[in-house]
């Protein structure tokens, strides 16, 4: 039952009750149900105890009956029965319950729940509703002095008050507290240490303005075991004779409410004797318990919010089912999350649960409530509305005339009251010449003016309730426009210039301008005016007639001057040159000229030179021969060089005339250069300076050795007039060598040489010392000489010495330049040394020549590196040391070895003996037990210690370790395709071994190989990389430092296999029971699974095996069943089956292959009735295949190539279309349509005309005295519910009659349309037609049609569903609803 639905069930009342008003139930109850009915009302009683209800009525007759059902059916139970009668009231009960005598004392001897509910108001508005429970309380069962608790969780609206009362009408005890749950929004009754008192039955009672809600439950309270046992034996004694046992299912309400540790002995006072079966039905009864699936962390909060702004309800919730269905209601109406356009959306982030609301208005105002399972979350929203204010004011407008003028506002929120345009006091409604419309959201008003003209100027008026806005409407003329303007015009002297312009219209008034002056009247120009046409002819142009000359144009009642403007270029008549001097070079002292040669013979001309006139310059002479003007020069000299003009009447020509003579150097600095050349130290710097002649400057460049030099840090070239000079800084040897100057010009070029010689220190001796004798009294050594000796001759070179791993040098001798040998006799047998060699000049000493060491004879070293020395014979104070002989005695015989010791992690060796040990193997006593130690050994010889050997292994001075037994236990805990597991024991005998040695073979080897390379810390191992279903064997031995124990054998080999496993599909969501395919798609069925051994896969179709136009795919664990092409016969239930030795399993998949439909056929076109058409055609033979199969029926106008919907959703083959126009020819298409697509369309061969009405004809008849008929409104046709498409139109039409003429009225949820702009309506012959253009979703709703004259009103009503292309589910009911005729879609 819903909170505003009122419902009648059973109720236990107190006798004593006053008795309530008589209420009218509303139409949700005049259904009739198949409970009892009287006169005053119905009262159903139930619970889970037998109990006598006593029915009264408007008659005396009493029903008695009883009702045995358990509290899970009541509401079930209670929803299935409703009120016939119009009328209802409050009927008093009286109850009686049964006691029973029992050894255990209780106040209510079985488990009652009852529920009632009553309605106060005559009617309900809308969005309130009565008092109803969402969770109900529940039966308790309890012992003496345990807690009691009743939780309830109420809706209605007004919010309910609630309160509790007893049945018996005693007070509640002092124990009992009363209060709200804000978190798990409940109302919660709590008794404390319960007596046998307060065994009754409690009553919840949730009341509101319209009515209120009572749930009764009983409180059973059970005596505490501990009181007296003479007491209850007492009452033993008087129950006996009086207890008769319990029912089974009365047995098991009394256990529900007790402790299993009270089982056995309330049993046993009640008599029952079957205790086993009792527990055993009881379990099964808690195991179809409902548990707790959900559970709130956070519940919903009440939010207040304004108008036009977002809102998010939001709570944590905790599920054991994340699938479970969730329901969101506002006022207990479900909210349609997909079909609101994005108004609702239901979000999740993890636990957080989220209600996002759009765009909040007052009707979104109310009780949110989250429905989880059984529990129930609820919210307020509160929308504040702001005051309706223009957000815009009208702006005045000025518009062209001939155009359209758009007047626009904006209202802050939705106003419900129609909006009004006025114009001089009129209003303005949509027609020809006014468009009046409002935007989507319904906040912006739009008035559009068509083709303004002078007499729309004025003032336009918006208003709506009191608000008001007035802006004023300005109309301009049509500007006059230039269809051809004024071209610029060039012409030469006493030339001809015409200037012409045409206008847009010949009504216009003309005057001429130059330069901004009128000359319209001025007798030089000649002007014609033909038409749109005007023109201004200049003859005989002068150079003054240049300048700007416009065309004003003005019309009547037009203040704007309209302009077009042009230029009059008049130029002057000059010469062009026809060849052009060009620029010349020449030698001093010779002759040249420079000639112009122009177009005209008369056009005179002065020459320039750098600016000044040619007039006295010597040696220039200045001739004009025609066309034809020369500048001789005789004799070329530096005077003439410059840059010459020639000008005439528009021509300028200009040349420059240039000297050019070839580089020279001065004969005498050539053969200084090349006699003398430049020597320096290294580290100076060499300056080279050459002087030259040329003009002009020549290109200068310095090479080295052929190649040139480019400018460093170390080399500069500066160049100053006439000279060059070469700056070398910090001279090296390397910069000796033939430097050249080179000068070239475009003339000719010249070179200078020079030879520079850098000196410096030698270079060290060459090459590798070569030794000619090494004995042990002297070493003979030779060299080569340097490569370079610096430019300067080497005079000596110096010998050093230095012993081996030192770092200072000796002078041992010095030797002249010519000798290259040295003999060094001051040497000692066996050292080694090194020797360095420096070569001397002039100058200094070169870079030393090193040498490699060499030996003085044979070479005595240290005895080389001990071996590891080994352990053995250890006991808690002495151990033997053995180590072998060095490898490399160093060239003298071991004198003796030194043996140390050091205790572990210790730094400090001490040796065990004073003297060198002769032999390789030494005891060493005097060691503390349980210490560590490590040794190691040095050799000697008489070049002395070597280096120490590698510390032994540490070693643990006691007594030698057992070595292990045998290993037992050992098996295998666990196999895979490639891991085998074991597990073993340790030993009994032996010491405790310190690793396990683990060996593996395969059944088909011999050879064990060790499964790790060190021993196993632990007593279990796993081995991978096996090879599959391969046998392998095991063995074991134990491990420790006294040795390796005898091995143990693995009795029998072990597969490498997963133990043997049931087959079992994984699905996980990939393949569904049920497939949809479209027909030519490719069928695919994925399927994977586990089992050991790999199962047997067999693919079915509807029971047979599969015809091989399939592809299968098999695997271990996957095997996949592929059609590439589907056809319809493909369509069946596929089966996969699953085998092997552990067990079978099968999946079914029913396949639907679907497609669109073939097109219906045989088209009939009828005309049943004037302006109507009637199609008529055969089924497509898809239709009865899938149910979504429909028909679409388009027409199209002769005139017009295009198809518009008629009618969708036509189940039918016979469809009558409406709306024709008469004279007009019509062809139409049906089109079958199901989820997948449309058929072909099925056209009607030939237009189909339809006629006109027929002329009226005149009949005379005799005239009889009018009879007035008065009639009360009535509707003859009721307005029908519709369904339409977002974006279609909607046509609502009935058929009424009355007399005098009713005046009508429409209504959209109790709000008047009949003045908003948004609908179309039409009231005519007793027929109203209202029509909603491009409906969207806010035209939803309840229509409301009023017709009323002075006898009386009529109305009518229908609702509005506007759905969207996917609201498949609605479509889907709609079209149900529209197949009984219940909508028009």
């Amino acid at each position: 039952m819903t909170n505003c639905q009122l419902a009648c069930s059973s109720a236990l009342h107190n006798p004593k009750s006053k008795s309530r008003s008589h209420t009218k139930a509303p139409p949700s109850l005049q259904a009739g149900g198949t409970g009892d009915t009287g006169e005053g009302g119905v009262t159903l009683v139930h619970s889970d105890m037998s109990t006598e209800a006593i029915q009264t009525s408007g008659s005396s007759v009493e029903q008695r009956s009883e009702l045995h059902m358990s509290s899970t059916s009541s509401s079930s139970f209670s929803s299935s029965y409703s009120i016939g009668s119009t009328r209802l009231r409050k009927v008093s009960h009286t109850s009686r319950l049964l006691e029973e005598s029992s050894g255990v004392q209780r106040k209510i001897s079985g488990v009652m729940e009852s529920f009632s509910q009553v309605q106060k108001s005559f009617e309900i508005p809308a969005g309130e509703c009565l008092p109803d429970f969402e969770d109900k309380p529940r039966p308790i069962t309890a012992q003496e002095g345990n807690k009691a608790a009743f939780k309830v969780k109420v809706s209605g609206n007004p919010t309910p008050v609630v309160t509790w009362a007893r049945e018996s009408d005693k007070p509640l005890t002092e124990g009992t507290m009363s209060f709200y749950d804000d978190i798990n929004k409940q109302y919660v009754l709590k008794i404390k240490n319960l007596t046998m008192e307060d065994a009754d039955v409690y009553k919840c009672i949730a009341s509101n303005n319209h009515g209120e809600a009572i749930y009764s439950i009983s409180l059973v309270v059970t005596e505490n075991p501990a009181l007296d046992f003479k007491k209850k034996l007492k009452k033993r004694s008087v129950e006996k004779q009086q207890r008769k046992p319990p029912t089974e299912e009365e047995m098991l309400k009394i256990l529900s409410g007790a402790d299993k540790k009270d089982y056995e002995r309330i049993c046993a006072e009640y008599g029952f004797t079957d205790f086993r079966g009792i527990l055993r039905k009881l379990k099964e009864m808690k195991k179809k318990e409902e548990v707790d699936m959900v559970r709130v962390l956070k519940p919903l909060e009440d939010i207040t919010a304004k108008a036009d702004s977002s809102v998010v309800f939001d709570t944590i919730l905790e599920l054991k089912d994340p699938n479970m269905k969730m329901l969101w209601f506002q006022d207990d109406e479900l909210l349609r999350i997909h079909y609101s356009l994005r108004k609702y959306e239901v979000k999740q982030l993890g636990t957080k649960h989220m209600l996002c609301i759009t765009n909040v208005c007052l009707a979104d105002s109310g009780t949110y409530t989250l429905k989880v399972g059984d529990k129930v979350l609820s919210a307020k929203l509160t929308v504040i509305d702001e005051p309706l204010k223009f957000l815009t004011d009208l702006k005045p407008l000025r518009v062209t005339e001939r155009q359209t003028a758009v007047f626009e506002v904006r209202l802050s929120k939705k106003a419900d009251i129609p909006l009004v345009w006025k114009f001089k006091g009129k209003q303005l409604k949509r027609d020809e010449k006014f468009d009046v419309y409002v935007s989507e959201d319904g906040l912006t008003y739009t008035l559009k003016i068509k083709d303004v003209r002078p007499g729309d100027t004025g003032d336009y008026t918006i208003s709506i309730g009191d608000l008001t806005t007035t802006a004023p409407l300005l109309i301009e003329r049509i500007p006059i426009k230039f269809m051809s303007h004024l071209k610029n015009v060039r012409v030469k002297e006493k030339g001809k210039a015409r200037l012409e312009a045409e206008m847009s219209s010949k009504d216009v008034h003309i005057r001429w301008l130059k330069d901004g002056r009128d000359i319209t009247n001025n007798s030089r120009y000649i002007f014609i005016r033909e038409g749109k046409r005007a023109e201004l002819i200049l003859e005989d142009c002068e150079l003054a007639d240049s300048g700007e000359y416009s065309i004003v144009c003005k019309q009547d009642n037009d203040s704007h001057e309209y302009v077009s403007s042009s230029y009059l270029t008049v130029e002057e008549r000059i010469a062009t040159v026809k060849s052009e001097m060009s620029d010349v070079q020449c030698p001093t002292g010779s002759a040249t000229e420079l000639c112009v040669v122009l177009n005209d013979e008369k056009v005179d001309g002065v020459w320039l030179k750098d600016g000044k006139e040619v007039m006295d310059l010597r040696g220039v002479q200045v001739i004009k021969q025609g066309a034809v003007h020369k500048l001789l020069f005789s004799s070329v000299g530096d005077e003439h060089e410059g840059k010459y003009t020639f000008r005439a009447k528009g021509v300028k020509n200009e040349a420059v005339l240039s000297i050019a003579d070839p580089p020279v150097i001065d004969p005498t600095v050539l053969e200084m250069l090349s006699s003398q050349p430049v020597t320096l130290k290294a580290g100076e710097t060499a300056t080279i300076k050459i002087t030259f002649k040329g003009k002009p400057a020549p290109k200068v460049t310095w090479y080295r050795d052929g190649m040139e030099l480019s400018e460093d840090s170390r080399t500069r070239v500066e160049q100053n007039g006439n000279s060059s000079t070469l700056v070398l800084h910090k001279c090296v040897r390397e910069d000796s060598g033939t430097f050249m100057l080179k000068l070239k010009s475009d003339c000719e070029s010249a070179s200078a040489t020079v030879q520079l010689n850098v000196i410096d220190r030698p270079k060290p001796p060459q090459g590798k010392v070569e030794f000619l004798e090494c004995s042990g009294k002297c070493i003979t050594m030779k060299w080569k000489a340097p490569r370079d000796n610096g430019g300067q001759k080497v005079t000596s070179f110096v010998i050093e010495r230095r012993m081996t791993g030192k770092k200072s040098w000796i002078k041992v001798g010095e030797v002249d330049g010519d000798t290259s040998t040295f003999c060094n006799d001051t040497v000692e047998e066996g050292k080694p040394y090194q020797y360095r060699i420096r070569a001397i000049n002039s100058l200094g000493m070169s870079d030393p020549l090193e040498t490699e060491q060499v030996y003085a004879g044979e070479p005595i070293e240290p005895p080389g590196l001990v071996p590891q020395p080994q352990i053995s014979d250890v006991t808690k104070d002495s151990v033997t040391v053995m180590w072998a002989a060095p490898a490399q005695d160093g060239g003298a015989p071991v004198l003796g070895y030194l043996v140390e010791r050091r205790k572990k992690g210790s730094s400090m060796w001490v040796s065990v003996s004073k003297e060198l040990i002769q032999d390789t193997k030494f005891a060493v006593d005097g060691l503390v037990e349980d210490m560590e130690y490590e040794f190691r050994v040095t050799a000697v010889n008489r070049a002395g210690e070597g280096t120490p050997s590698v510390s032994s292994n540490s070693v643990l001075a006691k007594d030698p370790t057992r070595a292990p037994g045998l290993v037992r236990n050992l098996h295998v805990t666990d196999s895979h395709n490639t891991s085998i597991s074991l597990a073993w024991c340790p030993p009994e005998l032996g010491d405790n071994p310190t690793g396990y040695i683990l060996e593996v073979r395969p059944d088909d080897g011999k050879e064990w190989t060790k499964c790790t390379k060190i021993p196993i810390n632990g007593t279990s191992y796993n081995l991978g990389g096996l090879q599959e279903q391969r046998k392998y064997f095991f063995r074991i031995r134990a491990v420790n430092e006294g040795g390796i124990g005898e091995p143990i054998e693995l009795e029998q080999g072990v597969l490498a296999m997963p133990p043997p496993e049931a087959p079992k599909f994984d699905i996980q969501g990939k393949v569904r029971n049920q497939m949809v395919v479209r027909a030519g798609c490719t069928l695919s069925i994925p399927i994977s699974f586990t089992g050991s051994p790999s199962p047997v896969i067999t693919w079915l179709k509807d029971g047979v095996p599969t015809r091989g136009r399939e592809v299968i795919t098999k695997g271990k664990n996957h095997s996949q069943f592929l059609i590439s092409s589907c056809q319809r016969f493909d369509e069946g239930v596929y089966r996969i089956n699953l085998s092997n030795d552990s067990g079978d399993v099968y999946f079914d998949i029913n396949v639907c292959i679907t497609d669109v439909p073939r097109p219906p056929k045989n088209l009939r076109l009828v005309e049943e009735v004037q302006g109507t058409v009637t199609l008529q055609w055969d089924h497509t033979p898809d239709l009865a295949d899938h149910e979504h199969t429909h028909y679409i029926i388009l027409k199209r106008d002769t005139s017009t190539p295009t198809w518009f919907t008629a009618a969708e959703h036509i189940f039918s083959s016979k469809y009558t279309v409406t709306g024709l126009f008469p004279g007009r020819k019509y062809y139409f298409r049906v089109i079958a349509r199901n989820l997948i697509g449309d058929s072909s369309p099925l056209d009607s061969k030939e237009p189909f005309t339809i006629e006109k009405e027929h002329e009226n004809f005149t009949l005379n008849l005799k005239r009889s005295p009018p009879k007035h008929h008065e009639v009360k409104p009535g509707f003859l046709l009721p307005l029908k519910d519709h369904a339409v498409h977002r974006g279609n139109d909607c046509t609502m039409s009935c058929a009424f009659l009355g007399s005098p003429k009713p005046q009508v009225s429409w209504f959209k949820e109790d709000v008047s349309i009949s003045d908003s702009p948004r609908y179309w309506q039409s009231s005519a012959d007793g027929v109203c037609t209202l029509t909603i253009p491009t409906c969207t979703a806010k035209d939803s709703g309840e229509y409301t049609l009023l017709v009323e004259n002075k006898l009386g009103k009529a109305e009518c009503k229908c609702y509005l569903v506007v759905f969207d292309e996917d609201d498949s589910r609605l479509r889907e009911r709609l079209t149900q609803d529209s197949r009984k005729e219940k909508l028009i879609i």
